[in-house]
């Protein structure tokens, strides 16, 4: 089973959040897909937490070489489509990202985004619970 998996997912999985297992658990065997775009974010959020004195230099390469391991499909997306759902729905682009995604390919969507996960419901996509 292929499976959308959200930038906070992997960011659990690499930080060790308690979540961790869980994730690794409902991934197994499967295709992970994420947007074209999930590399930048992944740095993007690393360096904001080393921005915030969460975690070192250290940790943020680290943190970002574990990620860049894990099995991904990125896939493009269908930018016009996620910004009609940005909007619709009041939320960031980058979160639209995944929603598109998910609801194009009619695949499960795994986010520990709340917010996302009440939009991906009303958008007909089926969640993974963590």
């Amino acid at each position: 089973m292929d499976i959308v998996v959200d930038a906070n997912a992997y960011l659990a999985v690499v930080l060790n959040e308690p979540e961790k297992q869980r994730i690794i658990e409902i991934t197994k065997g499967a295709e992970i897909v994420s947007p074209e775009v999930l590399p930048y974010e992944i740095g993007n959020a690393l360096v904001a937490m080393f921005k915030r004195k969460r975690l070192s230099r250290e940790q943020v390469l680290k943190s970002f070489n574990i990620f860049d391991i894990i099995p991904t499909h990125l896939e493009n997306i269908n930018t016009f489509a996620a910004l009609e759902i940005a909007c619709d729905y009041d939320i960031y682009a980058y979160d639209a990202y995944y929603l598109e995604l998910a609801q194009r390919l009619k695949l499960p969507l795994l986010t520990m985004d709340n917010q996302m996960k009440e939009i991906a419901k009303m958008l007909n996509i089926k969640i993974l619970n963590i």
